[in-house]
């Protein structure tokens, strides 16, 4: 229910797009028809060929553009904030699709009730054509039950205290000014680097479950290992977050469930896919954390992001600021 105070409140949504297709009118479209109406639709477009612009310049959007060269996670998101003329800014990907006309009321709720909470992200589902892996993965990562989430709960959770996913998250444009904006250039994981800033400055993470979107992804198994490598390296560039991923390995538990429903509902034949699956995962991940000892040419064939290299490698590998640390 809306209270008094979100009446009046100024949400900037922001879409950074890549041949965004149809499926964008239908996201646009929901989201003109929040409970919470955003105060503008900001489209950050990265050089679409498919007429992505076009859609969203008819749909009443502000549209924004970089080259396809110049994208990166953090900075990308930082140009098109710098734009915003919203209290809140709310950032999501052009492939996740809200659930209800709540989305947006439900995911700034946690902000206004408390200064404190420097960010809210949205419950996951997965799509209905999801397969079972995939279904898993997001019902547990997102589950149905909120959660507040702060640096008491570090020891316990480890560095799921930071996550926090852009696919759908709102921030306090005043904290995330305050936190230094999203780092860049990142290649990935941008969203859970602000969200530990925030944590470790004394803030709190809401996890919004009653806000739900639709999202997956089917990924094969050389995707994963493409994704799990840029996790690496944006984790070996932020490597004073590393030691915290050693706690309730997050990653195993996963697994183990996602074996243990196959088995029960007897899909033998997905075990092997598992196994491919989280086996490129870890080797992935683990060939990005020692990215550096590898040739320029072999990490653009590994990445996802092939195109940000170039600026990435000519970036000097500094730690993290103390600020990020607390």
């Amino acid at each position: 229910m809306l209270t008094d105070r979100s009446t009046d409140v100024k949400v900037s949504v922001i879409i950074p797009t890549l041949n965004a297709g149809a499926g964008l009118v239908d996201q646009v479209e929901r989201l003109q028809k929040q409970t919470l109406r955003p105060y503008e639709i900001i489209i950050m477009d990265s050089s679409s060929d498919d007429g992505t612009v076009e859609r969203a310049r008819k749909l009443g959007t502000r549209v924004l553009s970089v080259q396809r060269s110049e994208f990166d996670h953090g900075g990308t998101r930082n140009l098109a904030a710098a734009q915003a003329k919203g209290e809140f800014f709310v950032f999501m990907t052009q492939d996740a699709l809200p659930y209800d006309d709540f989305v947006l009321e439900k995911l700034i709720q946690p902000l206004l009730l408390d200064d404190r909470t420097a960010c809210s992200y949205a419950r996951q589902i997965p799509y209905p054509h999801a397969g079972i892996l995939e279904r898993l993965a997001r019902e547990s990562n997102y589950p149905q039950e909120p959660r507040l989430k702060s640096k008491a709960d570090i020891d316990q959770m480890g560095i799921q205290t930071f996550i926090c996913s852009n696919v759908c998250a709102a921030y306090r444009k005043e904290t995330f000014y305050e936190m230094g904006s999203f780092a860049a250039p990142v290649i990935f994981n941008e969203d859970m680097f602000m969200a530990a800033t925030c944590v470790m400055n004394g803030y709190n993470i809401a996890y919004a479950a009653e806000a739900g979107v639709y999202h997956s992804h089917d990924y094969t198994v050389m995707q994963q290992f493409r994704r799990f490598f840029d996790n690496g390296v944006s984790m070996c560039r932020n490597e004073w977050i590393i030691p915290y991923s050693k706690v309730g390995k997050p990653g195993f538990k996963l697994v183990k469930t996602q074996l243990k429903c196959l088995l029960q509902e007897r899909r033998y034949h997905l075990i092997p896919v598992l196994v491919a699956e989280s086996a490129a995962k870890l080797i992935g991940y683990k060939l990005g954390i020692k990215h550096k000892r590898l040739p320029l040419f072999l990490c653009r064939h590994f990445s996802m992001h092939k195109l940000i290299w170039d600026r990435m490698h000519s970036v000097n590998d500094t730690s993290a600021s103390m600020k990020r640390t607390g």
